[in-house]
């Protein structure tokens, strides 16, 4: 009996030994956890994209509730969260100037020409290596859709071989500006309509050559624009935001519709994003 009894009373005496030992570590070894980064926390949308410069939701709470972090840095949240994170500091909320990602190419398939056709593994970055992609347009966008792959809020559709994203959809988390071998996607101002969705720096005569919707540096934005918004560097030009009025008046102007009105959704487009 005794044979049975003895490593009984041995266990038990020894778990019951752990068990204190353990009870008496998790009090000298506890690390003291501000109530405020738990609530800031739970008013975060746990995505942990990443977007806002810190590792996940966690680190951005921290951040905020030691006052290294704006109350707006969530992107995803948006003026809701900025607003609610506010509340539990007990500071003055920051405007929340909302971002989305524009893909600054329009050469899909029946635009611009091809100097080989692609039949690898679907990844950006690989058919990048190969001669800078099948287009001949070499900045423009190659439509493997690795953009598409990381997108974690359906934003982003391969529309006749270039990618397309659905600003209403977008969370400006930063991914897809991440991943892009070309550098061509941007993150710009929501209220932004006109763009110049195009990054050729060829000039003009080469760009007319292999796109028809390229920009060809004919700086006709540049000269009607009325709070001159734009610049022209390098045979591109380019948009200031902070002096756009959407006016909408380079739109009108291009000659090669190079500069697109990102608020214009036809139905055409909004089903072929739905499919």
């Amino acid at each position: 009996m005794s044979a049975i009894l003895n490593p009984v009373v041995v266990l038990g005496g020894l778990g019951l030994l752990f068990g204190v030992l353990l009870s008496i570590a998790s009090k000298v070894f506890a690390v003291y956890v501000d109530p405020k980064v738990e609530e800031i926390l739970n008013a975060l949308p746990g995505a942990n994209c990443g977007a806002c410069g810190f590792p996940g939701c966690a680190g951005l709470a921290g951040a905020l509730a030691d006052g290294k972090a704006p109350t707006n840095a969530c992107t995803i949240g948006g003026q809701k969260v900025a607003n609610h994170v506010a509340e539990i500091l007990g500071v003055n909320a920051a405007t929340f100037d909302k971002k989305v990602a524009v893909v600054l190419c329009q050469g899909d398939c029946d635009k611009a020409k091809d100097k080989y056709k692609y039949h690898g593994i679907k990844d950006c970055r690989i058919q990048t290596t190969l001669a800078g992609g099948q287009k001949e347009c070499s900045y423009g966008c190659v439509g493997c859709g690795s953009c598409f792959d990381v997108c974690e809020f359906n934003a982003i559709r391969m529309i006749n071989g270039i990618a397309v994203v659905n600003a209403e959809n977008c969370t400006a988390c930063n991914k897809c500006v991440e991943i892009c071998p070309k550098n061509i996607i941007e993150l710009v101002p929501y209220e932004s309509h006109a763009v110049v969705k195009c990054m050729s720096k060829d000039p003009g005569k080469l760009v007319r050559s292999y796109c028809s919707v390229g920009c060809i540096g004919c700086q006709i934005c540049v000269k009607n624009c009325p709070t001159d918004a734009f610049s022209f560097e390098n045979n591109l030009a380019r948009i200031n935001y902070d002096k756009c009025i959407n006016c909408m008046v380079c739109v009108e102007k291009c000659p090669t519709n190079a500069i697109d009105n990102t608020s214009i959704i036809s139905e055409e487009f909004a089903k072929r994003f739905a499919s």
